[in-house]
C-alpha cells in the first residue's frame, strides 16, 4: 500500500466542500478546513488554473465548481452499468441474509428483473432476471411505483379498473393501491405478503441516481415457512444498507440532514 499525499487530500477535501454548498470564498473555505490562508489561496489558485474551480460570474472573489468535474463526472456516468454494479452489491446483502436477492426496474406496469442472487437453502424463492411480472403484485414493483409522481402513476395503473391478482392475497383495487403506495412513501419499504406468490415474502428498498430519481428496487425474498417479526426488522435495515450502496454506486448523494 502506498501512502496518502497530504497535498492531494487537502485539494479533494476543497473540492467536496462544494457538495454542500454552490459557492464558496476563500476564507470560507480557510474556516471550514482548518487550513492556513496561505495553503488555501494556493490550493484555490491550483484548482482554477485546471478548472476545477472557476470564479462565481459577478462575484470573482467567491468560487464554484468547474466545467473540468463536469466532465469527469460525465465519463463516470457513461462507465456506469446498473446491471452488473447491482449484482455486486446483491452478493453482499445475500451473503449477509442467505435469501434470495433481486434487483428490478419499472418497464409500464411491469417490473422486469436485472440482478438475482440465489439464497443457498434447498427451498427458495424461483425466479429468473429477464422476468416480467405485475408491479403492483410485487415489493420491487409497489416500491418503484411509489416513487411516480400522480399523473405517471395514472398513466400506468388508471383508476377506473380493477388489476389483475396473482394470488388471493394481491392488490386489485386502484384505490386501495394508491393508499398502500403512500404509506410506502412514508416507510421507505415495499413489502410483498404472498401477493405474487403464495409462499414467498419479499422486502424491498429504492434505488436513487445521481439526479435523485428512483431507477430501481433491490428485495430480500424468502418462503414463508422462515418469514418472521425479527427477521423483518433484521432484513429492513440490511435491505436499506444494501439500496443505499447501490444508490451510492450509481451517484447518488443523499440530502444532508
Amino acid at each position: 500500500m502506498g501512502r496518502t499525499v497530504p497535498a492531494v487530500t487537502r485539494a479533494l477535501d476543497v473540492l467536496e466542500l462544494f457538495l454542500d454548498r454552490p459557492s464558496l470564498s476563500a476564507p470560507e473555505i480557510t474556516e471550514r478546513l482548518g487550513l492556513p490562508r496561505t495553503t488555501v489561496h494556493e490550493l484555490v489558485t491550483t484548482l482554477t488554473d485546471r478548472a476545477y474551480l472557476i470564479p462565481t460570474p459577478g462575484q470573482p472573489t467567491r468560487y464554484r465548481l468547474g466545467m473540468r468535474l463536469f466532465q469527469l463526472g460525465s465519463v463516470f456516468a457513461e462507465q456506469l452499468d446498473l446491471a452488473h454494479e447491482a449484482r455486486e452489491v446483491a452478493r453482499r446483502v445475500a451473503a449477509h441474509c442467505d435469501e434470495t436477492v433481486h434487483v428490478a426496474v419499472l418497464d409500464g406496469a411491469d417490473v422486469v428483473y436485472i440482478a438475482k442472487v440465489d439464497s443457498t437453502h434447498p427451498v427458495r424463492m424461483v425466479s429468473a432476471v429477464g422476468r416480467r411480472l405485475p408491479a403492483h403484485c410485487t415489493g420491487v414493483g409497489k416500491m418503484l411505483l411509489s416513487g411516480l409522481s400522480p399523473d405517471a402513476l395514472d398513466a400506468r395503473v388508471p383508476r377506473d379498473r380493477d388489476l389483475p391478482g396473482m394470488t388471493p392475497r394481491s392488490i386489485t383495487s386502484p384505490t386501495r393501491l394508491r393508499a398502500r403506495l403512500e404509506r410506502i412513501r412514508e416507510a421507505g419499504l415495499s413489502y410483498d405478503e404472498c401477493e405474487s406468490n403464495e409462499a414467498v415474502y419479499c422486502i424491498a428498498a429504492p434505488i436513487y441516481d445521481n439526479t435523485g430519481d428512483m431507477v430501481a428496487a433491490m428485495s430480500i425474498s424468502t418462503p414463508s415457512l422462515r418469514w418472521n417479526d425479527e427477521l423483518r426488522d433484521e432484513w429492513s435495515e440490511l435491505i436499506r444498507r444494501g439500496a443505499a450502496e447501490l444508490s451510492q454506486r450509481l451517484g447518488h448523494r443523499p440530502p444532508s440532514p
